[in-house]
């Protein structure tokens, strides 16, 4: 029986080249269009993913109840834009820039960038299975008691990629329910 690893950044670059993530961006990126932005892309044990323009940010304005089983959407107002506010002690959904396709024979978490956990934004951590694809929808709290910014199209959460033994079933194989995602996407049964 083989053992699980972490993958370094050339293992990571082999697959993202084979398909794996789109678009890659080959090296760390802290400066872009001479600004400095919240570090995304390849670095050595992991990748640090963009949001896309796309948000959804949570509201009480319809004092609706939040239960995943029948999740109301109007809990959210759409946004579309390079910058957005989460307002106190709130949260926002994003969805990743890059498209992913995991591997059978790899599994990803992502974790929270330390630039935004330092400042009361926490991501939670997401599983990404084996032969899952999709956009990543991610989740963003705002722990604090102050409004908070975040980017789009800057780095917000770090992928750390696993690779062993492919499962007897993974993620494609039976059909989750969140595979193939585009956009951002709520909770589904």
């Amino acid at each position: 029986m083989a053992g699980v690893s972490i993958l370094p950044d050339w293992r990571i670059r082999e697959l993202a080249h084979a398909g794996m993530i789109d678009p890659f961006e080959d090296r760390l990126v802290r400066t872009a269009e001479n600004q400095q932005v919240i570090s995304y892309g390849l670095s050595s044990f992991g990748y640090d993913l963009r949001c896309a323009d796309e948000w959804k940010i949570f509201t009480n304005v319809n004092s609706a109840i939040v239960d995943p089983k029948h999740f109301d959407e109007r809990s959210f107002v759409d946004i579309t834009a390079n910058e957005i506010i989460i307002p106190p002690n709130s949260f926002a959904l994003a969805r990743s820039l890059e498209y992913l396709k995991i591997p059978d024979t790899v599994m990803v978490v992502a974790l929270g960038k330390s630039t935004y956990a330092r400042c009361g934004l926490v991501a939670n951590v997401t599983p990404l299975e084996p032969g899952w694809e999709g956009h990543v929808t991610l989740e963003f709290s705002n722990t604090t008691p102050l409004p908070a910014k975040m980017y789009a199209f800057e780095g917000c959460v770090q992928l750390l990629f696993f690779e062993g033994e492919r499962p007897e079933v993974t993620y494609g194989d039976r059909k989750g329910k969140y595979q193939g995602q585009r956009g951002v996407t709520l909770p589904r049964l």
